[in-house]
């Protein structure tokens, strides 16, 4: 599941059953599913994703609580979804979303 950073910064870790996002650009907003999460940002499956350079608001629930923050669109394919690059969150969600991260992450080392 966990990706090797291509000109990334941080991992990715694959949720092949996805994790629900609410999500709101200044044109359109949604309840989708985050296909890849990382420290970094999310790629978000949405038939109709906001353009690039789109900011977006997101929420979503983790283990431990709530992580709220504001992204902006790095890559839009129609029909498909949305990359997004994180560029607001609280030190709590970061932290709330490196402990998830790390699980996951040491979850999918032990199944190899």
């Amino acid at each position: 599941m966990a990706e090797p950073a291509k000109e990334r910064r941080y991992l990715r870790v694959g949720l092949p059953r996805g994790m629900g996002v609410t999500w709101q650009s200044s044109h359109a907003g949604s309840i989708s599913r985050v296909a890849t999460l990382g420290l970094g940002g999310l790629f978000i499956t949405t038939p109709e994703p906001p353009a690039e350079g789109d900011f977006i608001k997101l929420m979503f629930q983790i283990p431990g609580g709530e992580v709220r923050a504001r992204a902006v669109v790095r890559m839009s394919q129609a029909g498909e979804g949305m990359g997004v690059e994180f560029t607001s969150m609280t030190l709590e969600a970061r932290a709330l979303l490196n402990r998830l991260l790390q699980r996951l992450i040491d979850s999918d080392a032990k199944k190899s």
